[in-house]
């Protein structure tokens, strides 16, 4: 019973209760101050003590700082030797894995993804048909900015295809099947006459090759031997050009089995791993289970708007991934819950863009 005069001592205990000790790493939470003027850099820098997902950037950032760091790192011969194993690429201190979605081909993140290719700045791409695709047709005609709000059954009408805002006329893809069949006979040719045997990431390859544009994603890749896989190459128009093509001449065969040696030991022969996973889905779990071969990515981000509520490996959290084996238990995986196309290119900006003269210049020759 409270005496008169004085709050009831349940309730004070309750409402006032003493702090313990923080954790050792927190930090005052404090904003940027545009009272000196607008500092875009020191605004970025802010995001560390900003909070909630501005935290997650900065953090990030610092993850992908590590990941560059340990691909700098200058390799024994022993370790030389071992890394060599795992593919075309010359081997680093760290073998870097980025996955995207095809959406962001076809938004402006592309430039962003083709710089990263064109400086050797990673090592291994994973997209789907449309991440390959999309990009190749942009070489052929332009994907144009319009509105969510645009419908459906006019756009049909006038052969216009939306990609949420974004806005690609139905010519284009007639544009690349011109472009298209002449390659896919000349690849059936090779199959019959030179015992030719592709694989989706050697299809890729040759396609970025025939494209020979400096704005494409498969071009750099093809020139400075960065395998692109993609195992679900036929889900998309490449795939509608590869069954219209197979009445004509069939015969095609890609070999994923191949892809699949070809993924899993630039995995498993590196000295170290990083994952950067824009989205989710295929690209997300092809990149994860080949780190599962060497006990785990050392270093990753994930970048995407999934939730883990019903179970998705999309919306599943770092954490998910090492209980499976795919990254490190000792690892400081972060994940981004945000949109990519306003996120990773601010992530290259604070990271790649500004050690950009450590990397080797792209290869030179086709």
């Amino acid at each position: 019973m409270a005496t008169p005069g004085q709050a009831p001592a349940a309730a004070l205990r309750a409402v006032l209760k003493p702090s313990g000790p923080l954790p050792a790493e927190s930090l005052p939470v404090r904003g940027y101050d545009f009272s000196g003027g607008p500092d875009h850099a020191a605004l970025l820098r802010s995001f560390r003590t900003t909070g909630f997902q501005a935290t997650s950037f900065a953090q990030a950032v610092a993850e992908i700082h590590r990941m560059i760091s340990a691909k700098l790192e200058p390799l024994s011969e022993e370790e030389r030797g071992r890394a060599g194993l795992g593919g075309p690429r010359p081997p680093s201190g760290c073998t870097i894995f980025l996955g995207f979605t095809s959406n962001l081909i076809s938004s402006g993140v592309r430039e962003t993804i083709r710089y990263l290719v064109q400086h050797n700045m990673v090592d291994v791409l994973v997209t789907t048909a449309g991440g390959v695709e999309e990009d190749l047709i942009k070489c052929l005609a332009p994907t144009y900015i319009g509105d969510f709000s645009l419908r459906g059954q006019e756009l049909r009408q006038s052969g216009i295809n939306r990609i949420g805002n974004l806005l690609v006329p139905n010519d284009n893809y007639c544009k690349f099947e011109d472009w298209l069949m002449p390659i896919l006979e000349r690849m059936v040719d090779e199959q019959e006459t030179q015992g030719a045997r592709w694989t989706p990431s050697r299809m890729i390859a040759r396609l970025g090759k025939e494209i020979n544009n400096a704005e494409s994603v498969c071009y750099w890749a093809q020139k400075n031997n960065i395998p692109v896989l993609s195992p679900a190459l036929t889900d998309g128009s490449l795939g509608d050009m590869i069954f219209f093509h197979s009445y004509k001449r069939p015969g095609l065969v890609l070999d994923i089995v191949e892809d699949l040696r070809l993924i899993n030991t630039q995995a498993i022969f590196a000295r170290k791993t990083g994952m950067i996973i824009l989205g989710g889905g295929l690209v997300k779990h092809h990149i994860a289970n080949a780190n599962l071969m060497r006990n785990g990515a050392d270093f990753s981000v994930y970048v995407n708007t999934a939730q883990e509520f019903d179970g998705s490996d999309s919306g599943a959290r770092p954490d998910e991934a090492v209980s499976w084996g795919k990254i490190r238990m000792d690892a400081t995986p972060v994940k981004v819950y945000a949109d990519a196309s306003l996120v990773f290119p601010l992530l290259v900006a604070e990271t790649f863009a500004q050690r950009a003269d450590a990397f080797p210049s792209e290869t030179p020759g086709d």
